[in-house]
């Protein structure tokens, strides 16, 4: 590190201790951190994240490897059965036999082995998770070399610009170095609720309380109002909220069919204890070895009880929201994945969302109708009356509409190596589109007449006000919904000379804009006036302004959403439209989407919605499903209304007044491009795309990954269920000591392992089954085993355990062999599990339907299974372990058509099941 580099780290350092940034002007902050109004270079904002580090607080460190491989030893069964073995070592040691040595040793073996496994499992889980965490982590504006551009928040250093606007969460300490109608609220630091105003004068005053900096904004504050720019003084743990960082630390969110499965697992538990208690009572009753006995209890009951499945459904989670990801939705709480498979309503934004988000100016109202062609955000296209080209400068109302809308404007134009986008909001940004087609340079015209005051969009009012300096007068600019505008307006522009605005003038106007309207345009009103000091204020702007006409833009639904539309309903859910655009473009759009294709469908309004009692409105949500004018809170009242009568609902948002809609709503889905940090730490979901058919997608996701997990709780507890059984009813017919315990304690245990593990994991990431959206949304109050996978569990353990025990007792009466009848049946049992995996895929499609290759994962892992059994039994030295023998021709013959039998009785069931509904009356 030169010279000049310590001396900036030593003075930044220096600087950050003493904490009085407040105090200090602008330039002499931007000089303190070696920065200036164009921002960082990259490289050197490279250099300080490696001398700063990333801009994230350091955080209760997880668990690490080599405690997440101890703690696969901590359940008490484990425990006691390495105890076991030690004794049955230390047994072998003092007799000097090595058979209790072999059986001892081979049991620590595979307990280390399912160990490693479990081991495996969470610590991809857990890898998983922390990658999808940092998915959904904020990103923040900066100017990096001049530019603005959009970064993950972690990135940000001290020196870097950062752009503020309301609905942003604040992502380090930071000096404004302007700021305009700028308030912050700063009550996760303070316990103020009341937002502070901000400006970027300095503090003079040294020793302040920290809501007294009011030039200062804070890491994990949110704007409220207003917009600004600041420089990044401090980030991490050296912010004012990395001093409390301890504080705010969570603990990590179990879903409600982990906790089920948990109460699940202790009630089998003890069923389980209950069994092999039994079991070990039964062997000594018939002189069995005590230490054996023992050991085979203790072996069946750690293969039995099913203390994986919440391991197991995180494992299933992580691998289901790798895939969600890909298609464009990050799940930020886990719960969200089990509420979208019990989703029946999507309540969706229009604008970005079942559309493409990029809106177009068709045509202008100034008394006539002017054409505006031109596709997408490239400021190409012509103005047209009557398919004649005019030149849109030449007509004096026109040319102060565009100008209106530029300066009533905060979005900006990009021109991203050849690829036009928007910064900001589209609907504004295609005002400037249209103002670059009629060849004006927005740039220049606003560095000519700056912005001296301004009223901020409000969604209530639906209009946004600016003041400009044009030399020495000044110009106030107003946009917005039509009526909201026409009702501040007295006068009207006409052949550039300005005349009192009459009744009949406002009934043209408030039909032009309905016959626009009923087209799906969204209209736009613009109007202004000349303002002197006297009126900088709200009540003084809000009135007598000069009408300047209507624009009306379109955006164009986005095929895919279309066809969604018509997925969700097949799938029994309901999908409603909210948007802020008047009733008709409402109905129309609503109408092309296929929401409702009802002529006369009904449509709500967001005054009606006011209006109406919260018991009037739960049964009109049933016939409506567009609504329109409707202001974010009235969202609430609409997620209110359809979970009053039991619905499961799904909301989408984007903007600050939306957070409370989302937190209200089953699953909050946040728009990724155009949603605001608020909006996105109240969500479920955030819609990488904005796209409502990746809603759709995820949702068919997290049916399928729920199905995978009911698939495997399925297939293992049948497992279980055929190895209890299988020794239970064991000790129960069999009275001669030598067939006790019927299977050995390393073969339960081998049993489990080579079943319990790659195949049974094979399932989590079993394709979602195409027919999934074509039933109906699942009762979110089910439990994790229906009635009629009890019925299967204890059905196809039983055919388990009477197949297993009827192949012993077919070698036995043959051969007399016991070692061979128990190799049999040790061999039967794992490939009852290993052929039934491949009918445990789907409880209603059969394999003949789902194809061999579709899960290849699954085949490969029932090939490695079946090899390791073979080994087992053919290997010498294997055999001497685990005390089997070499079986021929003629015991396959016997072993694998009865291991089929499960497989082969569930299909012709799956079979049975379908034809029966087939022929159930609709």
């Amino acid at each position: 590190m030169n010279l000049e580099k310590i001396f900036q780290r030593l003075s930044y350092v220096y600087s950050s201790m003493d904490k009085e940034w407040h105090s200090s002007s602008k330039e002499e902050t931007l000089k303190l951190l070696g920065t200036s109004g164009k921002g960082l270079s990259d490289e050197t904002a490279r250099q300080r994240l490696d001398e700063y580090g990333p801009n994230e607080l350091v955080e209760t460190k997880g668990t690490s490897p080599l405690k997440l491989f101890l703690q696969q030893f901590k359940e008490v069964l484990v425990i006691i059965l390495i105890i076991a073995a030690l004794i049955s070592a230390g047994i072998a040691i003092v007799q000097g036999t090595l058979e209790e040595w072999f059986d001892a040793t081979v049991i620590m073996i595979i307990v280390f082995l399912n160990a490693i496994l479990g081991f495996v499992q969470e610590y991809k889980a857990e890898k998983t998770m922390q990658a999808l965490k940092e998915l959904a982590a904020p990103r923040a504006k900066v100017i990096r070399n001049g530019i603005e551009i959009e970064i993950p928040s972690r990135d940000l250093v001290p020196g870097d610009i950062i752009m503020l606007a309301t609905g942003d969460k604040i992502s380090s300490d930071a000096r404004l170095l302007e700021s305009v109608n700028l308030k912050v609220n700063e009550a996760s630091l303070t316990g103020e609720s009341i937002a502070i105003r901000k400006n970027a004068e300095a503090v003079l005053e040294k020793d302040v309380y920290l809501g007294e900096k009011t030039n200062m904004v804070f890491s994990g504050c949110i704007i409220e109002y207003g917009r600004g720019r600041a420089v990044v003084t401090n980030t991490g743990m050296n912010t004012a909220l990395g001093k409390i960082a301890g504080l705010i630390q969570a603990d990590s969110e179990q879903t409600p069919l982990q906790k089920k499965l948990k109460v699940l697992g202790k009630q089998l538990g003890i069923a389980v204890l209950l069994i092999s208690v039994f079991i070990f009572i039964v062997g000594l009753i018939q002189k069995v070895d005590i230490v054996s006995m023992f050991l085979t209890s203790v072996s069946l009951a750690v293969a039995a009880i099913p203390e994986g499945l919440p391991a197991v459904v995180t494992i299933s989670l992580a691998l289901g929201l790798q895939r969600m990801v890909k298609k464009n939705a990050v799940i930020r709480r886990l719960p969200a994945v089990e509420s979208l498979g019990s989703t029946t309503v999507i309540c969706t934004d229009k604008t970005g969302t079942l559309t493409k988000g990029e809106m177009n100016i068709r045509e202008i109202f100034v008394g006539e109708t002017i054409l505006v062609s031109g596709e997408g955000f490239e400021p190409v296209g012509e103005f047209t009356i009557d398919k004649k080209r005019i030149n849109p400068l030449d007509n004096g109302r026109l040319k102060w509409l565009l100008n209106a809308g530029i300066l009533c404007n905060d979005a900006t134009l990009i021109d991203d190596n050849g690829k036009w986008r928007i910064g900001g909001d589209t609907t504004e940004g295609t005002l400037i589109v249209t103002a670059r087609k009629a060849g004006i340079d927005e740039d220049q015209f606003i560095d000519d007449h700056p912005r001296i005051f301004e009223i901020p969009f409000d969604s209530t009012k639906k209009r946004m006000i600016t003041i400009n300096r044009f030399g020495e007068k000044k110009y106030a600019f107003c946009k917005g919904a039509a009526e909201s505008v026409l009702s501040l307006c007295n006068r009207i522009c006409m052949d550039g000379q300005v005349f009192p605005l009459n009744e009949a003038g406002r009934t043209a106007i408030k039909n032009k804009d309905s016959e626009m309207a009923s087209r799906a345009l969204r209209v736009l009103a613009l109007a202004m006036r000349e303002v002197d000091d006297d009126d900088l204020s709200e009540d003084s702007l809000e009135k007598e302004l000069v009408f300047l006409g209507l624009v009306g833009m379109i955006d164009s639904p986005r095929t895919e959403a279309i066809e969604a539309i018509r997925i969700s309903k097949k799938a029994g859910i309901q999908v409603k439209m909210i948007t802020g655009d008047h009733a008709l473009t409402a109905k129309a759009i609503a109408m092309e989407m296929g929401i409702d294709p009802r002529k006369d469908a009904p449509v709500m309004t967001g005054r009606e919605l006011e209006e109406i009692s919260l018991e009037e409105l739960s049964e009109r949500v049933k016939e409506v499903n567009v609504y329109a004018r409707v202001a974010p809170e009235h969202k609430v009242k609409i997620v209110d209304a359809l979970k009053h009568n039991g619905e499961i609902v799904a909301m989408t948002g984007d903007g600050v007044n939306d957070a409370p809609a989302l937190k209200k709503a089953d699953i909050g889905i946040a728009m990724g491009i155009t949603g605001t940090d608020v909006s996105k730490e109240a969500s479920e979901m955030v819609l990488v795309d904005d796209n409502f058919a990746s809603i759709v997608s995820a949702t068919e996701e997290g049916r399928g990954i729920y199905d995978n997990i009911k698939k495997f709780v399925s297939f293992l507890l049948s497992c279980n269920a055929g190895e209890v059984a299988t020794m239970f009813i064991a000790t129960l017919i069999f009275v001669d000591p030598e067939m006790l315990p019927f299977l050995l304690p390393i073969q339960i245990l081998w049993i489990n392992l080579v079943t319990d593990g790659l195949p049974a994991l094979a399932l989590g990431v079993e394709p979602t089954d195409p027919d999934v959206m074509e039933r109906s949304p699942r009762n979110p109050d089910e439990p994790p085993v229906t009635r009629a996978m009890a019925y299967r569990i204890v059905i196809m353990g039983l055919i388990m355990a009477i197949g297993t025990l009827a192949a012993f007792w077919i070698e036995y009466s043959d051969t007399g062999n016991i070692a061979k009848a128990r190799t049999v049946a040790f061999c039967t049992l794992v490939l009852f599990q290993l052929f039934y995996v491949f009918s445990a895929r789907s409880e209603r499609r059969t394999l003949f339907d789902l194809g061999i290759s579709s899960n290849i994962k699954l085949v490969y892992a029932v090939i490695a299974s079946v090899a390791l059994q073979l080994m087992v039994v053919y290997l010498p030295f294997l055999n001497e372990v685990f005390r089997t023998e070499p079986i021929g021709l003629t015991e396959w013959l016997i072993t694998i058509p009865i291991a089929l039998s499960a497989f082969i009785i569930n299909e012709i069931w799956k079979m049975a099941k379908r034809r029966a509904a087939r022929a159930e009356p609709s």
